[in-house]
């Protein structure tokens, strides 16, 4: 109850700028949920797809393993989709490579879309507090001017301790924003990762294939 309280009485003193600074800290923290569900969920459906659809390339099963793509919904199901259908047009190895490339691009910005919010929220959040306490640190020095001189050195080191309220929950509310956008983006970079992995892996095995089905017609010619 007294750590309640004192969180209370804390927010309180700070004054009005400790409101927005609260509203900052809860859209930051709502961003950073539903983009770490979103990467959760694109990680585990993308190695989800990686087990179900290696496995038929490489045993040159390219039909059910285009149709499994096409399927799904995950970066490696539309990279493998889009290098295999571009592989019936043309079996050239950088044509089939320039195709799953455009496909990753085109995934990063899903992973990374709305994480740099984070960071922005986490600056806001601190000139928000440096803000309030400036404001506050000038109305305490007209406090002053107009009071007691017996009082004044009392009613200033009050007024300056409330003012500093609103910087210490600035920092406060950016620190952990700051954390969690880098937490953020480690995970998008290792997603990238994977499914660059993916990408190569599915490439050589496509590129394989086509060889070795290049080398049985010639020798049955």
């Amino acid at each position: 109850m007294n750590v309640y309280a004192s969180i209370v009485s804390f927010f309180q003193e700070g004054g009005a700028f400790m409101f927005p600074i609260a509203l900052v800290l809860i859209i930051g923290l709502a961003i950073a949920v539903e983009r770490w569900l979103f990467l959760k969920r694109a990680y585990q459906s993308n190695r989800a797809a990686y087990s179900e659809l290696l496995p038929l390339m490489n045993e040159s099963k390219f039909d059910q393993a285009e149709q499994a793509a096409q399927s799904g919904n995950s970066a490696i199901s539309r990279l493998i989709s889009v290098g295999l259908d571009t592989m019936r047009a043309s079996p050239r190895r950088d044509d089939i490579h320039a195709a799953m490339q455009e496909g990753v691009m085109e995934s990063i910005p899903r992973l990374s879309k709305r994480t740099n919010y984070l960071s922005i929220l986490a600056n806001v959040s601190t000139l928000l507090g440096l803000l309030g306490t400036i404001i506050g640190l000038i109305a305490a020095f007209t406090a002053v001017a107009n009071a007691d001189p017996a009082d004044k050195a009392t009613l200033l080191s009050q007024s300056i301790s409330v003012a500093m309220n609103t910087t210490a929950f600035g920092l406060i509310a950016a620190i952990p924003l700051l954390l969690i956008h880098s937490l953020l983006q480690n995970k998008t970079l290792e997603i990238v990762e994977s499914i660059e992995m993916a990408g190569v892996k599915a490439l050589n095995t496509i590129v394989r294939s086509n060889r070795e089905s290049v080398n049985t017609r010639a020798s049955d010619a």
